[in-house]
């Protein structure tokens, strides 16, 4: 694969690498096989991908910040129907007890109900991304901690459902869990974009339990915020928090960098396999 150049760009924190800039090389190290039955390697090169999505394809120069990206090789959605024919696993077919609240499957969300395309709690990846995570939680799991999933894979049309529910300035209902100090009105552009980078199937978004000596009582560590609080306290290294904060933040960021993925500084859960295995492509495919 040929990396376009870099560009210089801002992005919302919900879309994450919604719209993204390529970086030159890769490498990767071959070793051992892992306890989930796949081999052990790491990506060590970023490379990321410029956005466009919607239900059609949509074309999408920013999101947020006033900055502007131009995109060299703009992604296309994919023509896959089923998870079969994008290449998305289901993580628990590797890792079958791993910990998951898939929340936008249910009402425990920003949007307060069951978002488009969600259609059973489960964490869908591509495969290679879904067998570095594997690797990630053996680590994690030889030190008594696990990991815990809140999203993987995002449809098109959930993130379209984020942008409906954002123009709903009525819609109060979960302003106090996820947006406290800000205005609904200032969502859409700063938080909420009309593309996201987990539409492309390696981007995740977890947090880390501390487990008792039998791996089966596990409670999660204080990481400062919730999932999805739209503030600068849910930046990964946000001043103000406790250093016990901080320094769980951080074990997660060392356990997820160690098998390739990058942390998007405005949300410590948030991380993405690098390189990713199909940058120029997004996926609408159902979470079923």
């Amino acid at each position: 694969m040929i990396a376009p150049r870099s560009v210089i760009l801002r992005r919302s924190p919900l879309a994450g690498d919604a719209v993204g800039a390529g970086m030159a090389g890769r490498s990767s190290v071959a070793g051992r096989d892992s306890g989930f039955g796949i081999r052990k390697g790491k990506s060590i090169a970023r490379a990321r991908a410029p956005a466009r999505v919607g239900r059609l394809l949509v074309l999408a120069w920013l999101v947020a910040g006033c900055g502007v990206a131009h995109a060299e090789q703009p992604p296309a959605l994919s023509p896959a129907t089923t998870a079969a024919a994008a290449n998305l696993v289901d993580i628990r077919t590797l890792v079958p007890d791993i910990a998951e609240d898939i929340k936008y499957a249910g009402h425990d969300n920003f949007v307060g109900a069951p978002v488009d395309g969600y259609l059973a709690p489960k964490c869908l990846l591509l495969q290679p991304v879904a067998e570095a995570l594997a690797r990630v939680e053996q680590e994690l799991r030889a030190q008594h901690y696990r990991l815990k999933i809140w999203d993987c894979y995002r449809p098109a049309r959930a993130v379209a459902h984020f942008v409906r529910w954002a123009h709903d300035l009525a819609d109060q209902r979960t302003k106090a869990q996820h947006y406290p100090a800000l205005d609904k009105s200032q969502l859409l552009g700063d938080y909420i974009a009309p593309v996201s980078g987990h539409s492309r199937g390696a981007t995740i978004d977890l947090t880390l339990e501390r487990c008792a000596a039998d791996g089966k009582r596990c409670e999660a560590l204080d990481m400062g915020t919730d999932f999805d609080f739209f503030d600068v306290r849910a930046h990964t290294d946000a001043p103000g928090i406790g250093a016990a904060q901080r320094a769980n933040r951080l074990r997660l960021r060392d356990a997820m960098a160690r098998e390739g993925f990058r942390n998007y500084p405005l949300e410590w859960w948030h991380y993405t396999l690098a390189p990713e295995p199909t940058p120029h492509t997004l996926y609408d495919v159902p979470v079923q």
